[in-house]
This record gives structure tokens, sequence and C-alpha cells, in this order.
């Protein structure tokens, strides 16, 4: 860290572990670009779009038909889609607003949640985001496996030991490919990527000329039949679909702060705010596209009947056979790259609290490719150990996808949180280290513009507690379970640092985690609570 106890920018020495890439003071702004540009650990525009894309299309595009029709009609999912976008929007501008103004911060997520409310919250966040990422690694793993199963029987669910044994495989092949670097790991996200959109766009294609029929569509488009329930014989109000729909969203967004958390690798510092925008806008229109045009093949009740991967039966109505078997073979490639971007992203955080000196500094060293490769294997570790307590609680991908978004919506409240503060006081909450002034000020902010970060500091405030609302209760309380070890190796560390523990408002937060965990143990203990 610099002498004055501000955080070194992007032109200053890399704490990456790796070579010293320091521009030189002499440099010219021409030499000092050449210099960022070829340096190999770096990661362009279309890369880091390419993050959030991989990331937000998993396999959530491919159940979405049946998902969505299961609790709402067509009127009903478009009012929800509304929410969905404005909200989301929010969470995505808040990270290009705080990359504005904290051009310094250039450890995407982390670094803000830190900034602004201290070292303990901005752990936790960092904590429960790589733990998320953790077990949606183990769910997307599973689900890859149960997709091939398609085409070969063996994976099919009906041998879990195998499908364990199988998901290991892949995740430590996984990790072998990604040590060899940040560039090569990224090149296979980018190739994934376009493999599995493909597929989708071609069910697009072919519903949207073929397939789609308004007067499916417009049948029953606010949902007053008798076509909800277990029988189909219930009438849903539209207030409760709106809710019910809403409630799938959760997941299909995770990711979208992807480029945000690769801010420090990214070639321009400017790539970071397009590519959350460009990832957003693109991961929104094949969402809303998939869900509206599969109303117009069948109706609502045939629609929420259907399987997993709803798409493909979606597609087999309109072509036959093949379509289904084509998009099969799309959801194994979505599904694999999906796995792939998430392992990229969760060595990250655990990487950047290492060289923040808020773990081993060990795990902050990446090889002479830039890979975090100390911190890519501590996470290949933990995710086998999640590979064995899931096989044996026979847990479903459902399960784990719940577990994880309840981990992932951490960072979003306290970012959202930190922009607010800085709109309303200019800066965040008392550092517990007052030697060290991470909120540092930024670029003078136009009246105009702090009034828009207002704006979108409330709305995205007030959409992630909403979505933390909508997770099972079950959930967050295991989530804050597997945030209770982190707390610990936390407070060690900072005793043996002989630093202040806890801020006023991280006393609060600790005492919310430690609360939650408790009730989660005596729950787990009664049987009220499973996996």
């Amino acid at each position: 860290m610099a002498d004055n106890g501000e955080i070194p920018t992007n032109g200053g020495v890399d704490r990456s572990g790796g070579a010293d890439t320091a521009v030189p003071a002499s440099a010219t702004p021409s030499t000092a670009e050449t210099l960022i540009q070829n340096d190999p650990r770096t990661v362009r525009l279309g890369t880091l779009v390419s993050l959030i894309v991989g990331s937000c299309v998993g396999a959530g595009i491919f159940a979405l038909p049946q998902n969505i029709a299961t609790v709402a009609s067509p009127g009903a999912a478009m009012i929800g889609w509304a929410i969905t976008g404005v909200g989301m929007l929010c969470v995505a501008y808040v990270f290009q607003a705080l990359a504005q103004r904290k051009p310094h911060l250039d450890s995407g997520v982390y670094s803000y949640v830190r900034a602004g409310l201290g070292d303990f919250v901005g752990f936790t966040s960092a904590w429960g985001y790589w733990l998320g990422t953790i077990i949606a690694q183990v769910g997307y793993a599973t689900l890859f496996f149960s997709s091939l199963g398609y085409f070969v029987p063996i994976f099919n669910g009906s041998h879990p030991l195998i499908q364990s044994l199988a998901v290991s495989v892949l995740t430590w092949g996984i990790f072998i490919v990604l040590s060899r670097g940040v560039r090569q790991a990224a090149m296979m996200n980018v190739i994934a990527t376009i493999a599995k959109v493909l597929p989708i766009l071609t069910f697009l294609v072919i519903v949207a000329f073929a397939g789609f029929h308004t007067e499916i569509f417009t049948g029953d488009f606010w949902g007053r039949a008798a076509t909800f329930g277990d029988g189909h014989n219930e009438v849903s109000t539209l207030s409760s679909q709106v809710k019910g729909m809403m409630l799938f969203t959760v997941w299909a967004f995770i990711g979208v702060e992807g480029a945000s958390t690769y801010s420090k690798r990214a070639r321009h510092r400017k790539d970071v705010s397009l590519a959350t925008f460009l990832g957003f806008v693109t991961v929104f229109l094949l969402l809303v596209a998939v869900s509206f045009l599969s109303y117009g093949v069948a109706p609502r009740d045939q629609l929420a009947a259907m399987g997993d991967n709803s798409m493909a039966e979606v597609l087999k109505l309109v072509v036959g056979p093949w379509g289904a078997a084509f998009i099969s073979v799309g959801l194994c490639i979505s599904v694999l790259g999906a796995y792939v971007s998430w392992q990229m992203l969760c060595a990250e955080p655990i990487m950047l609290m290492a060289q923040d000196g808020l773990l081993p500094k060990v795990i902050g060293k990446t090889n002479k490719m830039g890979g975090p490769v100390i911190a890519q294997f501590c996470s290949a570790v933990v995710i086998q150990l999640f590979i064995l307590v899931f096989y044996l609680n026979e847990s479903t991908y459902t399960t784990m996808v719940q577990l994880a978004t309840s981990l992932y919506l951490l960072p979003y409240v306290f970012s959202s949180l930190y922009l607010l503060l800085l709109a309303v006081r200019g800066k965040g909450l008392t550092h517990p280290d007052a030697g060290r002034k991470f909120d540092l000020s930024g670029p003078p902010i136009a009246p105009r513009t702090n009034r828009i970060h207002l704006l979108l500091g409330v709305g995205a405030f007030a959409y992630s507690l909403w979505l933390l609302y909508a997770a099972d209760l079950k959930f967050v309380l295991l989530g804050t379970l597997l945030v209770l070890p982190g707390l610990i190796i936390y407070i060690a560390t900072r005793v043996k640092s002989g630093g202040r523990i806890f801020n006023p408002f991280e006393w609060v937060v600790a005492a919310i985690v430690v609360g939650s965990a408790l009730t989660a143990l005596v729950l787990l203990s009664n049987g009220a609570v499973s996996l």
C-alpha cells in the first residue's frame, strides 16, 4: 500500500503476487497503455461481456418455459419481467456508479463493500460470494451429467455415486485448465459462451417463425382460467402470479456483476461499465424471448407439466424429436460453459482477501501467467467437500441453487447500501482501522448525477431486499451458518494483527450472523431443516 494510505490505482504496482507490472513514472500515456494492453493477465471487453453472459445463461434458461408457466400467465409474466428488468438494471448500474465514483477501487464488488462498510462486512460479502459460487459449481456439474444422461443412461441420476465421481473428475479437470492462466481460461469461456448461445438463438428463430401461434399466446392471457394447482383446478390472483414468477428470476441474473469482479484485470477501465450494460441487456432479452415465445407454442398448463429441460420439449412440439436432442446438447454445453465461468470467478474473492491481508497471504499468489493457482486449488478442495456433503444428503440441483442464491445476495445488498451512503452523505461508514483510508474521495460528482445515483441506490437496495425476502428462509439461515467459519477466521486475523475487530455497524452484522447461524444449528439438530 502507498505510504500516504491510499490504495494504488491500476497504474501502480500490481498486487497479484506475480511479476512486477508497475508502469514506469517516465512512461508516456501511449507507452503505459501499450504496457497494459500487452500484459497477458488482462482481458478484453468481449471477454468481460462473455463472462456475464456465460455466468447468467446457464441451466435456468432451458427450464424457463416450465418454471414461469407453473406460476404465471403471459400477462402476469410480462409484469414480472418488467419489474425484474428495472430492479436488475438498477443493480447492474450500481456497480457502474461505484466504478465512476471510486475509480481507485479495482477489486470489484468486494472492494466496494469493504470500502464503504468496513473490513468485516466486505469480508462477509466476499466469503458469501465465494461459497455461493462453490455451491453453484457443484450444482452445475451435477446438472451437466444429468443432462448428459439423455444420451448416456448411466448419468441419468439412478447411479448417484458414479455421478458424484464424475463431478469430482470434472472439477479437477477444469482446475488444471484454469491454473494455466487468466487469458487461457477466458478464451475457453468465450468459446463455451458462443457454443451454448447458438442453440438458444436457433430455438428462438424456429419458434418465432414456425411455432408461435397468437391464439395460443392470448388464449388465457391473464390466467383467469382454473389451470393452476396440482390438479389444475385453481385460479391464481394476478399479484400471486407476479410474485411467484419473480422468484425464478433470482437465480437467472446472478452473475451480472461478473465484469466488475474482474475489473482489476480489464484492459480499459471504461470496459467494465460497458460490459456490465451489454451483458445485462443480452441476458435479459434472451430470457424474455424464451419465456414469451414458449407461451405461443403450447397452453400454459401444458408448459407447466413439462420437465426441467422444457425448452427441448417446446422445440419438439414444433419440429419433432430431433429438436429435443438438439436442445439437450445445447443444455450440456450451456451448463459446462457456466461451470467454467463460475470456476473462473470463484477464486477471485479469496485471492483478493488474501492480498488485502484478510486471509493468509499464500492464497493470493499467482503463477507467471496470472492464474490464482493457490486460490483455485483451495476452491477445488472445498468444492470436493460439498460434493461429498450433497451426495450423502441426496440433495437436488434446486436445493443447491437456492442455497447459493441466498449467499450471492450479500454483496448486492451491501453494494447498494454503499451507493446510498455516498449519494446521501458523501462517504461510507467509519473504517475499523482509522489509519487506512479505503473510502477515498473520487472525481467530482455533479448534483444531477448524484440524484441519479441516489435513485439507483434506492431501487437496487429495495430490490435486493425483495430478493432476500423471496428466498426460502431455511436457505438464508443455512447461508449464515456457512458464513460462521469465515467469522472465526476473520476475528483470528484481526486479533493477530492487533487491529480493531468491528465498527458499530459490523457489530450488528456479526450479531445477526451468529444469531441466525445458531438458529440454523438448532433447526438442523431437531430435523426441522435439512439439505
